[in-house]
């Protein structure tokens, strides 16, 4: 049974538009819907403001408001947004309502269950994020093209270990592949010229909203 989107209800940390910052729709104008929640401390996180407080929302409540800004990109994202279960359902209302849907996950919650419409973005945590041990595997081999893996990289041993993840699990044949510095510990010139080195099969990506923004939250 489906559920009611006049009576399904999420915590929402906050909705805006800005322009997109990361992985391969970077530069585009979307709306954002930034759940509230998330089950991981990663060493870096820069949205620590999400994991508790928010307010709850219907998932009609969600559409009026994606709707008002106008545009056709749509990205879900938290804290961890799989974290609550109706996160499903509104991916799916937001596809039936015409928008280009992508979700931003940790990678710690099983995504096989996330509508097919969606584009997954799904980070892997380096040993340098405090997180391994919370990387779910089993999500990898359901990746497809429409997907993406996010990789955050703080120095030279994050960036071996998330080269071996990218030949081993044969990452880049499956979808998108994505590594970042992380801000203030790795430069990311250095970071680019590892990827240029071993000519590597993956997307260098910097936030660009950090850089057009700081670190302003709405934007």
């Amino acid at each position: 049974m489906r559920e009611n989107p006049s009576v399904t209800r999420l915590r929402v940390t906050e909705i805006f538009a800005s322009v997109q910052g990361e992985a391969t729709r970077i530069g585009l104008p979307t709306v954002f819907v930034r759940l509230t929640g998330c089950p991981l401390r990663c060493r870096w996180c820069d949205t620590e403001y999400a994991f508790q407080g928010g307010t709850t929302r219907s998932i009609d409540e969600v559409l009026a408001e994606v709707a008002s800004h106008g545009l056709r990109q749509v990205c879900v994202t938290g804290g961890e947004p799989l974290a609550q279960k109706q996160c499903l359902p509104l991916l799916t209302a937001l596809c039936d309502a015409g928008y280009d849907v992508s979700l931003e996950t940790s990678g710690a919650l099983d995504v096989s269950e996330v509508d097919a419409r969606v584009s997954r973005i799904v980070d892997l945590k380096a040993p340098g994020s405090a997180e391994l041990d919370k990387n779910r595997w089993d999500n990898l081999p359901l990746l497809g093209q429409r997907d993406e893996v996010k990789i955050v990289i703080a120095d030279e041993a994050d960036y071996r270990w998330a080269s071996e993840q990218v030949v081993t699990h044969k990452l880049a044949e499956r979808c998108n592949v994505l590594f970042s510095p992380v801000a203030g510990e790795l430069a990311p010139a250095t970071l680019a010229e590892w990827i240029v080195r071993d000519r590597l099969p993956v997307r260098f990506q910097m936030q660009l909203h950090k850089i057009l923004w700081a670190d302003a939250r709405g934007r």
